[in-house]
């Protein structure tokens, strides 16, 4: 007597073709983020008195405008374990096709309209935000954000997104 296995697992195998054949298997790949938040610097190291850009890059993954963000920008857990650590934002400037436009908001708050929103699907809007390290700060520390956003989009859906870490700044003594 012939087992059924085999007849079971060829048409097992049969169909699981057909499906792959006719797109009925779902995808493996995975849609990108509505929008994403990326942050760079423009020095990895600085020392007591020294200034480091911050940059934020927000792009618009979605086929509609990005109209409303809220941002907030925070000090790593690690940065807080060090007091003698002294620094803060002292600027903000917004990234235009006829160059950079200062913006408002700077330090742990609604970082959201400095966006200059809306941000059309595709597009990218940077935001730099300059970090003063005190003169009399500590040094041999590194200095670390993360960040936590809201978008919402013209089609009235939104995203959320973080935390997004922002790369670390060393404070070096000269």
């Amino acid at each position: 007597m012939r087992s059924p296995l085999p007849r079971r697992l060829g048409l097992t195998v049969v169909l699981a073709f057909l499906l792959a054949v006719f797109g009925l298997v779902p995808s493996a790949s995975a849609d990108p983020a509505p929008t994403t938040l990326t942050f760079a610097t423009d020095s990895a190291t600085t020392t007591p008195g020294g200034t480091v850009k911050l940059s934020m890059t927000l792009t618009n993954n979605k086929t509609y405008d990005v109209w409303f963000v809220y941002q907030t920008i925070d000090p790593t857990w690690l940065t807080t374990q060090r007091p003698d650590l002294k620094y803060s934002f002292t600027g903000c400037s917004l990234a235009t096709a006829s160059g950079s436009t200062p913006c408002s908001g700077t330090g742990p708050s609604n970082l959201g309209a400095n966006y200059g929103a809306t941000i059309p699907p595709g597009q990218s809007r940077t935001v730099t935000l300059t970090l003063q390290v005190a003169a009399d700060s500590g040094c041999n520390g590194n200095i670390g954000f993360y960040s936590y956003y809201y978008a919402e989009f013209s089609d009235s859906s939104n995203t959320n997104g973080g935390p997004v870490y922002t790369p670390e700044t060393r404070v070096l003594c000269a």
